[in-house]
């Protein structure tokens, strides 16, 4: 049934009888994947200039780790955590030294590891730090995103994604991002404060990238208060910024780090929350766990989805191509009325269209650019997203700039 070939307004048709409408998909139906371009079923080729919320860092169906999927996926492809397996300990050795921690606590989704790390803070602060049970604050930032289970909508500024499903989980305190003032001040007046949870870059509120210096001092606030720092680099992680993390642009090093989406290439879901002994420790045997979590297919497919972001050197690509990318927007935006600016750093970038947010004109944009061979979907009503794969080549950079300029030129 799988194989059966369906036409674009059949697949969309399935999804829309069958599916909950929890989405709210730009109309193109994908069947094929390759690098930094995806086709439709009916055979159009488009630039992928989302890369699955950056995902997809290393190229759509990247050879090296499709092999080491497929491998694998021969051999053993899940045990549950309640028997050791023979890829777990070997890829935990890697991916620690890799990012430059002791410990990793491997998950599968983003949201699950945003949980994870909640957790693994709180109980810190109970064990190590003497505040009393139950009683446990976490920062957070207002117009953040960090997934959308129960408790991470609980401090959630998007209605859309909060509204009537209360009652929502306390031990949050919002404070404004990019504000070290009002960080210090939630600091200083609780002395329940256990950590600070923090995107370098606010990914779905629009590519928010804060003044230069903020996480270092956030960092330097939150050991003058005893507090952990936790770095949720889901999006941002593995490349994306122009370095392997985006807390490198600052030199800034988390508590505790958050990862996902790209650790596995967008090949398989991967998470994991990293920190070093002295945290770790307080997650004893029975207390936190996934079945699939560390199963031997995701830490197969991360270690090959990580080499790749070495061995291509992704992040200095994403650097160098990030700095051409805003500079060729830049001259659009001088061109036109209709961009009011870009912002971003590495290949994590976003165009702010002059609009109000409960306009269609970015949507409508982004369908033009798909009638030209470009994938982008807005976020927050009126800002463009774009985050190419890392793998792209600054020919092909080039390329979906004219692609963006004809669209916005002919807008």
């Amino acid at each position: 049934m799988i194989s059966e070939k369906i036409s674009s307004q059949q697949a969309i048709d399935l999804e829309d009888n069958y599916g909950a409408h929890n989405y709210h998909p730009l109309p193109v139906v994908l069947s094929r994947g390759e690098g930094v371009y995806v086709w439709d079923v009916e055979g159009k080729r488009y630039y992928d200039f989302l890369s699955a919320y950056s995902a997809v860092n290393q190229g759509h169906c990247h050879p090296e780790i499709i092999s080491a999927l497929k491998e694998q996926v021969s051999t053993l492809t899940l045990t549950s955590r309640a028997f050791y397996n023979d890829v777990l300990g070997k890829y935990e050795k890697y991916v620690t030294e890799y990012f430059g921690f002791d410990k990793v606590l491997p998950m599968n989704t983003g949201a699950e590891a945003v949980e994870t790390a909640i957790k693994l803070c709180r109980k810190y602060a109970y064990e190590k730090r003497g505040v009393e049970e139950n009683k446990a604050e976490i920062i957070v930032c207002k117009n953040n995103f960090h997934g959308r289970t129960t408790t991470v909508i609980s401090f959630s500024n998007d209605e859309g994604a909060r509204k009537n499903f209360g009652p929502y989980t306390p031990g949050f305190i919002k404070v404004e991002y990019d504000d070290l003032d009002a960080l210090e001040q939630a600091l200083q007046s609780n002395k329940n404060i256990a950590g600070f949870l923090v995107e370098p870059i606010q990914g779905e509120a629009g590519v928010y990238v804060p003044s230069e210096g903020y996480l270092t001092k956030a960092k330097a606030l939150c050991e003058k208060y005893q507090v952990l720092f936790i770095a949720d680099e889901v999006q941002t992680g593995v490349a994306r910024t122009g370095q392997l993390l985006a807390v490198n642009h600052e030199s800034v090093t988390p508590d505790i780090l958050i990862l996902g989406k790209a650790l596995s290439g967008g090949v398989y879901p991967v998470s994991a929350v990293f920190a070093n002994n002295k945290i770790m420790e307080v997650i004893k045997p029975g207390q936190h766990g996934s079945t699939f979590g560390g199963n031997p297919l995701a830490c197969a497919v991360a270690i090959a989805a990580l080499e790749v972001v070495k061995n291509e050197k992704l992040a200095d690509n994403a650097e160098k191509l990030g700095k051409l990318f805003r500079s060729e927007m830049q001259k659009i935006i001088d061109s036109t009325d209709l961009i009011k600016s870009v912002r971003g750093k590495g290949l994590l970038n976003a165009i702010i269209i002059n609009d109000t947010e409960d306009s269609s004109t970015a949507w409508d944009i982004c369908i033009k650019l798909r009638d030209n061979g470009l994938l982008a979907k807005p976020t927050h009503g009126n800002i463009i997203r774009f985050a190419p794969p890392l793998v792209m080549t600054e020919e092909q950079l080039l390329d979906c700039v004219q692609i963006i300029k004809k669209t916005i030129t002919e807008f």
